[in-house]
Parts: structure tokens; C-alpha cells; sequence
């Protein structure tokens, strides 16, 4: 098996954890580990596939001393982590993470559940000295946008004031990111936000963000707004904004986007037909193996349903689109929210006329983010809704991170680099 594995030009980092743990561990106990079926690691271990997804998941097999540290292709850092989403897709590519920023106590715990291991996380970045950043390939930020408070050039002039992002971004976090990038001059980053970022005050705020990567810090970029439907079943627009130090052949056009709809939201609930992995990280936290039924604490009480429903209605008489969005198994879903936890109310299942709907367990959020079931939750709901609603979908940073990769790879990689990769 090995050998097979050895041979291949276009092996990653998640194979060599496949290739270590199954020195120790069966098939079996791999699929079982891993929440999959056995036959995804036979796929792997006769080259059908790659498990590039579940590079963590399998790192958690091996000892602590095993780990393949600092043999990425390239180097990356990880700002406004939340609870590793854009990891994830850039480690599965081949990055290696060399720093990690997340100010929220209980998503650094989810982030260090799943990443164990290397270096601390860090906490405010705005409390963090640039010049004790590592060096690094690759910036990622999922940053936070607060508001932008722009005067004119002419005005801070006449007032003795500075310009440019050091003034224009001061107080935003954005800041952070300016100043970061700045002073480390990474190859690329990738930057991740809202939608409205684009028309937030009439396009001004944008248009200092635009100006500052490119006019201020002489960067190379395109965005684009992609939903996360093409990947996952629930709507969920975001802009990605990705940035070269340097003029590269980078094509937002040449990304390939699945049709809207292709997937549906009986892809991730929870299997009632004795299918549903029984992963040992979550018991019957959400759902009840032995009953084969979701715990019925996610049923919507007889109170909150009847207040769901006539507050929608009151909205409809309004003519306002306030309201719960019920959803079916064939649905693709509204954008989960960080609020989710409070009702649920824009992600509810219907569950038959006789019955109130229920909202989405935390595991299945994780799935309609796109995370796989190796990803462990260890806070509570409310938390984990949150962690959940704050976060990015896989599946589409994945696809972003694998059109950059002939661009990082070709600025970094050494033509002896997969030789060691090698386990043997």
C-alpha cells in the first residue's frame, strides 16, 4: 500500500497521515474515526480518490510526535479564524498554518479541538505587533467590517492629518489586516466578508478597501460574490477578495460553479434508515441511535411556534417578508445565522402536520457548512449555532484555494518538494 502511495507525483499531506495511520489502525477503525464509510478508505488506499478533506481528522490517529510540521508547500496565516474553515480548505491544498488569530474564547476551543497541536492561538489581533508575526506565503482573513468613516483627502490635508489606509481604516479592523499585510509582504491573501460589504455607504467603504490592497499596498486583486449554494444547500452570498503581491495568471472566472439546487438539504440531515454514523465524539448528543430520531429538544415548543407564527403574520399584513422559513428535505435553505440559536426561525424542518418543525442540530449545520463529520463540537448549542452561523462554507474556500494553488506552488514549491512527503 505504501509504496503505491510513495510513487504518486500528486500525493498531499492528508495521504501521509493515511499512509502513517494505517501502520497502526485498520480500514475500519479509520472509517469509524473519520464518521465515513469503509469504502471511501479503500478508495484511498487504491488511489480512486485523495482524503485531502480529512487531513485533521486523520492527523488525530497519530501520535504527537508524528505530524508532518512545517512541510507545506507554502506557509499561512490565519486572522479572524473562528473555528478553521479557511484552514481547513488551505491546508488541504498543502499549506501549512504558522499563526492563528481568534479573539472569542469558545471558538478558540472548537479551533484547538480540531487543530491540536503547533502553535497557540492568539488572541486580539489588534493587540498583536506585526513584526512578531511569523513570515508567511499566504494571508487569510475572514475579517469582521465595521463602519468606515471617510472625509476627504483635501480635508485631512488642511487639517495636518494623514491619509491613505493608515487614517481611511484606523479603528476598523480591516486595519489589522492592512497593517499585517504591510509588514510581511505575504505572496497572496485571501480576504472573506459579507455581501453588502460591496454597497455598505454607498460604495465608499468598499472603495477604501479596494484602494488600500492596491494604491496603498500595491497589490494585485480580484473579488468576486459567490454563493454558497453552488456547493452546500443553503443560500449564502459572500465576497471573496484574492490578492497577489506579484502579476499572476489568478481567474475568478475559471472557477467552476455548480449548478444552484444540485444538492439538498436530505444531504446532511440526520439518516433515520440505521445509516447515520454513530460518531463517537458525539453519542447521541443530537441524535438517538437507538431510537433512530433526533433528540426532541429540537422540536420548537407548542409557545415558540405559535409566536413564530403570528409574528410572521403580522408582518405578512404589513406587507414586510418577516417571517420563519420552513424548509423540507428537498430545500435549499436560507443563510444560517449567528442567531440562529435563538428560534431558529430561518431554518426550521417542517416534520408533517401533526407535528411542530424543528431546527437543524449543530451537526447538521456543520454539514450544511460543509464540514466534514470528523469536525468535533465540544461547546454547547448555542455556542456551537454560533460558531456555525459565523462561519465560512468549506466547499466553496476549498475550490478558491485550489485555483490559487498552481499560483503559490509555482512561487514556492522546490522540484524535490514531494520527496518529503516520504514515510518509508
Amino acid at each position: 500500500m505504501a509504496a503505491v502511495f510513495h510513487t504518486s507525483p500528486d500525493r498531499d499531506i492528508a495521504t501521509n497521515y493515511l499512509i502513517s495511520a494505517l501502520k497502526t489502525h485498520k480500514q475500519a477503525e479509520i472509517a469509524r474515526h473519520l464518521g465515513i464509510d469503509a469504502r471511501t478508505v479503500r478508495r484511498w488506499v487504491t488511489e480512486q480518490s485523495v482524503p485531502s478533506h480529512y487531513a485533521f481528522g486523520l492527523q488525530r490517529l497519530l501520535p504527537l510526535e508524528l505530524p508532518f510540521e512545517n512541510n507545506g508547500s507554502f506557509t499561512f496565516i490565519d486572522l479572524f479564524a473562528g473555528i478553521g474553515g479557511i484552514r481547513m480548505a488551505f491546508e488541504g491544498i498543502g499549506g501549512h498554518c504558522v499563526f492563528t488569530s481568534e479573539w472569542d474564547s469558545y471558538a478558540q476551543k472548537s479551533y484547538a479541538e480540531n487543530y491540536p497541536g503547533g502553535h497557540q492561538i492568539n488572541g486580539d489581533i489588534t493587540q498583536v505587533e506585526a513584526a512578531d508575526i511569523p513570515d508567511h506565503d499566504v494571508l487569510l482573513a475572514g475579517f469582521p467590517c465595521q463602519p468606515f468613516s471617510i472625509a476627504g483627502v483635501s480635508k485631512k490635508n488642511a487639517l495636518g492629518r494623514a491619509h491613505g489606509f493608515a487614517d481611511e481604516t484606523q479603528g476598523t479592523l480591516f486595519f489589522d489586516v492592512a497593517r499585517i499585510i504591510q509588514k510581511k509582504q505575504p505572496r497572496a491573501f485571501l480576504l472573506e466578508n459579507v455581501k453588502n460589504l460591496i454597497s455598505h455607504d454607498k460604495g465608499r467603504t468598499f472603495d477604501v478597501i479596494r484602494r488600500t490592497l492596491t494604491e496603498e499596498l500595491g497589490y494585485h486583486i480580484q473579488y468576486r460574490v459567490i454563493d454558497g449554494a453552488h456547493f452546500t444547500p443553503q443560500h449564502r452570498e459572500r465576497i471573496l477578495i484574492v490578492g497577489f503581491r506579484e502579476p499572476v495568471n489568478f481567474d475568478f472566472d475559471a472557477l467552476p460553479l455548480p449548478a444552484k439546487g444540485r444538492r439538498t438539504l436530505k444531504e446532511i440531515l440526520h439518516k433515520t434508515d440505521g445509516s447515520e454514523p454513530n460518531l463517537p465524539w458525539d453519542g447521541d448528543r443530537f441524535f438517538n441511535h437507538g431510537k433512530q430520531k433526533v433528540d426532541p429538544k429540537y422540536t420548537l415548543t407548542d409557545n415558540l411556534w405559535t409566536y413564530l407564527q403570528g409574528y410572521a403574520e403580522k408582518h405578512r399584513a404589513k406587507g414586510n417578508g418577516f417571517g420563519f422559513g420552513l424548509v423540507t428535505p428537498d430545500s435549499v435553505t436560507r443563510t444560517l445565522s449567528a442567531r440562529y440559536y435563538k428560534d431558529g426561525s430561518e431554518i426550521l424542518l417542517f416534520q408533517g402536520k401533526k407535528s411542530n418543525p424543528r431546527r437543524l442540530t449543530p451537526r447538521e449545520c456543520a454539514r450544511l457548512m460543509g464540514f466534514p463529520d470528523s469536525f468535533k463540537i465540544p461547546v454547547s448549542d448555542t455556542r456551537a449555532y454560533k460558531q456555525f452561523g459565523n462561519s465560512v462554507v468549506v466547499d466553496v474556500m476549498a475550490h478558491v484555494a485550489k485555483l490559487m494553488q498552481p499560483m503559490l506552488e509555482a512561487e514556492t514549491l522546490e522540484p524535490e518538494l514531494p520527496l518529503r512527503y516520504a514515510t518509508a
